[in-house]
């Protein structure tokens, strides 16, 4: 076998004596960064994009995807449809159903079938269902377009998430999750701006503009699916682009709280829901999802309501986009650099719990209720991912990770299922019960994010100078 640099390296340090090792923990912790910072400029074009980070932009597109009926909404569509009464809310609701089903199994076919298949596959399937969602005739083709929809979503989000965990340190996890997480935020936000172009295409090629909407991402989501065949990573250990001593590397310096692959068996699954953090885990993300989905299908509704055309409308809901974007890249960088979650999860919930605050009791005044959409974007989409870090990388082993990660993402989007019926025609335009909602589900999740950090630093005092999870 070829030696590489790497390799090279590791062989160079083997007569070193562990004492010295550990006396000198934090010089080689630096060096160990600088291997890293070679490693991306060393490693070719190809092994460069495999990186988990580059794979959550290309994987994920389908986060503007799974939310632009939000905008078809305030176009044609329930009019072309024929849609009456709370069918909008049924179309938006069933997308979860298979959504909230599926994320375990799904799980354990990404072990199964190597991450690189599974995910192109079902991110490819996304964009076929979504380019035939631009052809459906009536009510009952868009909800089984929805149904499909959520089944091929099921195995992208945690499933990615699942896999990030195993490649880099806890310290160094969160603007990892972020990016990834940004990437919806950053699709959302070209989404709308998309959306308020092709609102003047209405007519074009003989179609109404809102199915011009589905049709182009759909296409754009088919290409990145075939893209992600090629560009996304395996887990370390199963990496074809690196050498056997660098997957051994990889695996070592990661490998702290990890075990080895194993097969899941229905005991593990048994094991994991006999802690109450990891119940918990599933619970914060919950309360989490119900604010982010409300805003996510319901903000240009919302906004349209204030008195916007529909090009104005879709361009409205980019700022509050932005500014969440913005917030998520801030808490990350502080997050890995005081190695804390907790904190910033709390203050985030805070600024959602202050908008929702704002949207309930203030009407009447633009800049007063754009400022708490603003806040609750803000809030909501920033602790998501300190969340789902917190969460995922404080659980230990293939079995944990893959069970958690898909409990956490499945349990927490019944929170949509929830969202979609928080906000209805005949509530609008003050929304009153939808805010009370999202208020009283983010203060549950605020106290559940306590009682967590609570667990969390019991176990730590438990392991004393044998192991930390992150607070």
């Amino acid at each position: 076998m070829k030696q590489t640099w790497l390799g090279t390296w590791i062989n160079s340090w083997q007569g070193v004596h562990i004492g010295q090792w550990a006396e000198d923990a934090s010089v080689l912790d630096s060096k160990l960064n600088l291997i890293l910072q070679k490693a991306a400029l060393t490693l070719s074009k190809e092994e460069r994009l495999a990186d988990p980070t580059v794979r959550g932009y290309i994987g994920d597109y389908d986060g503007n995807a799974r939310v632009n009926i939000s905008n078809a909404l305030t176009m044609n569509l329930p009019k072309d449809l024929h849609l009456v009464g709370d069918q909008r809310n049924v179309a938006l609701t069933i997308f979860f159903v298979p959504y909230v089903l599926f994320e375990i199994p799904s799980n354990l076919l990404l072990k199964r079938f190597k991450p690189h298949i599974w995910l192109s596959g079902c991110i490819l399937a996304f964009g076929v269902i979504m380019l035939a969602q631009g052809f459906v005739q009536n009510y009952s083709g868009l909800l089984a377009t929805r149904f499909l929809l959520g089944l091929a979503e099921a195995g992208i989000f945690p499933g990615s998430y699942y896999l990030i965990s195993f490649w880099y340190k806890r310290e160094e996890a969160q603007k990892r999750f972020t990016f990834y997480w940004c990437s919806v935020l950053t699709a959302s936000a070209f989404g709308g701006l998309l959306a308020s172009a092709i609102a003047k295409m209405d007519g074009v090629g003989g179609y109404s503009n809102w199915r011009w909407i589905f049709i182009l991402e759909g296409i754009l989501t088919i290409l990145i699916g075939i893209a992600a065949f090629f560009f996304i990573a395996d887990f370390p250990e199963q990496a074809a682009w690196l050498t056997a001593e660098e997957r051994a590397w990889v695996v070592a310096r990661t490998g702290r709280d990890k075990e080895p692959p194993k097969k899941i068996v229905l005991q593990d699954v048994l094991h994991f829901f006999s802690q109450l953090r990891n119940i918990l885990g599933g619970i914060i993300y919950f309360a989490i999802v119900v604010p982010i989905y409300s805003f996510a299908y319901f903000a240009p509704t919302i906004i349209k309501t204030l008195g916007y055309s529909t090009v104005q409308t879709q361009l409205h809901t980019v700022p509050p986009v932005a500014a969440a974007l913005g917030l998520c890249l801030i808490t990350a960088y502080f997050s890995d650099r005081t190695r804390l979650r907790s904190p910033y999860i709390v203050f985030c919930i805070l600024l959602t719990i202050t908008g929702l605050a704002i949207l309930i009791s203030v009407h009447d005044h633009f800049s007063a209720q754009y400022a708490g959409i603003h806040l609750i974007a803000m809030g909501a989409f920033a602790s998501g991912p300190i969340a789902v870090c917190w969460f995922v990388m404080n659980l230990q082993g293939h079995a944990n990770r893959s069970i958690g990660t898909a409990w956490m993402i499945g349990f927490g989007n019944i929170g949509g299922i929830v969202a979609t019926f928080a906000f209805l025609v005949q509530d609008a335009p003050k929304y009153t019960k939808g805010y009370t909602i999202c208020l009283a589900v983010t203060m549950v999740g605020l106290l559940a994010s306590g009682l967590y950090g609570a667990l969390i630093w019991r176990e730590n005092r438990k392991r004393g100078m044998g192991g930390y999870l992150s607070l």
